[in-house]
């Protein structure tokens, strides 16, 4: 079997260059202006990786498409350049390396796993033939952590066009790949009551405090850990004064599940809330939009395929489901072959702690290199 960790190793300090610059490039996914920089850094590293780029036009900013030559149906490398850290985090969280980590913002989610892409398809072009592998499509998008919005069509069109789909977000500490992700919605759930003087005809009233406190009782009863359902209510609010029988509350709803069906569920049963009291009136939005990623028999030959790649230079590779959604939810639910968590290893995305281990970046370039060189065994998955 091809062993292209050496090549990948011979990469580590382009590839670390390439995350640390990245991530110097801060992109919050509401700064058009610093996304719209990060684009055109994003596409000089993947022209200095052999790729012939485009930009797409999106709604934060363009997502940028890289491409590289080959034969048979493309295999899709999917990852994002935004982030959740404001303009002005580098003060707080300076680009630094320590104790053979490489700390910053956006660093693991995920601009290490961008530089792993890219690494990877310097060690395939310089060890497979374009005629003897797959092409190459790299997307890089500017607004997954935003939901999306508007990269979403684009990745399926692209997903639906591919033998398979990697994924370039973080690995579950310690290096796993994800072969399962849980679906992900968001609910609102307005209640319209009747105000009154609590005091002088407190019965005049209908409150909706009170009856948001019933109906995230009900909310609460739809969750099942058994099934990797679970359903918090992370915000309420609601009412004037405690002397005002309330007109008003409402609740946003954060809803996880691990199997397409149980979406529909979840969305019927919150459509279905019905009120406990006369005039009272119940108003819901939301769905779930990031559908599940199941681990299909055309997932788990991928992560097959991946560990015996790993495997030829002594890793034992391992797999897991994680609660958090990716773009990978999108193509998976497409029935398109999906592998996620192929990008950096490390710790504290979206905290303060943010790193990548710099050991595990050209391991992780090798496993992408190596999945991408099988290409007839990706054709058959």
């Amino acid at each position: 079997m091809l062993n292209l960790l050496p090549a990948a190793e011979r990469e580590r300090d382009w590839t670390v260059d390439v995350a640390r610059g990245l991530a110097e490039h801060e992109s919050p996914s509401t700064d058009r202006a610093a996304l719209e920089a990060c684009a055109g850094a994003v596409a000089a590293r993947c022209r200095e990786a052999g790729a012939a780029v485009r930009r797409e036009p999106g709604r934060e900013a363009d997502h940028v498409l890289a491409e590289w030559p080959g034969r048979g149906r493309p295999v899709l490398l999917l990852g994002h350049f935004d982030t959740v850290w404001p303009v002005g985090q580098l003060a707080r969280m300076p680009v630094r390396i320590a104790e053979g980590r490489l700390f910053g913002p956006g660093v693991l989610d995920m601009k290490a796993g961008l530089a792993v892409a890219l690494t990877a398809m310097k060690v395939l072009d310089a060890a497979v033939p374009a005629a003897s592998r797959p092409p190459v499509r790299l997307l890089a998008t500017s607004d997954e952590e935003v939901g999306s919005r508007s990269s979403r069509a684009l990745i399926e069109r692209l997903a639906l066009d591919s033998a398979a789909v990697l994924v370039f977000e973080p690995g579950i500490p310690g290096g796993a790949l994800k072969t399962a992700r849980k679906g992900v919605g968001e609910f609102e759930l307005v209640v319209h009551g009747v105000s009154a003087h609590a005091g002088a005809d407190p019965g005049a009233g209908a409150s909706a405090v009170h009856e948001l406190a019933r109906q995230i009782q009900a909310i609460e009863a739809l969750a099942d850990p058994s099934l990797g359902r679970s359903v918090n209510v992370g915000v309420i609010e609601g009412g004037t004064r405690s002397n005002v029988v309330a007109e008003r509350a409402r609740a946003v709803v954060d809803v996880r599940v691990s199997r397409a069906a149980d979406a529909a569920v979840i969305e019927a049963a919150l459509a279905g809330l019905r009120p406990s009291r006369d005039r009272i009136r119940l108003e819901v939005t939301g769905a779930v939009n990031r559908p599940p990623m199941e681990r299909t028999a055309g997932v788990a030959r991928l992560f097959h395929l991946a560990r015996e790649v790993a495997a030829g230079w002594g890793e034992d590779l391992c797999e897991g489901e994680t609660g958090g959604a990716s773009d990978g939810n999108f193509t998976a639910a497409l029935g398109v072959p999906t592998l996620d968590g192929l990008g950096g290893v490390g710790d504290g995305p979206h905290a303060l702690h943010e790193h990548a281990i710099i050991e595990f970046l050209p391991r992780r370039a090798a496993l992408a290199a190596g999945i991408l060189a099988k290409a007839a065994e990706l054709r058959d998955s």
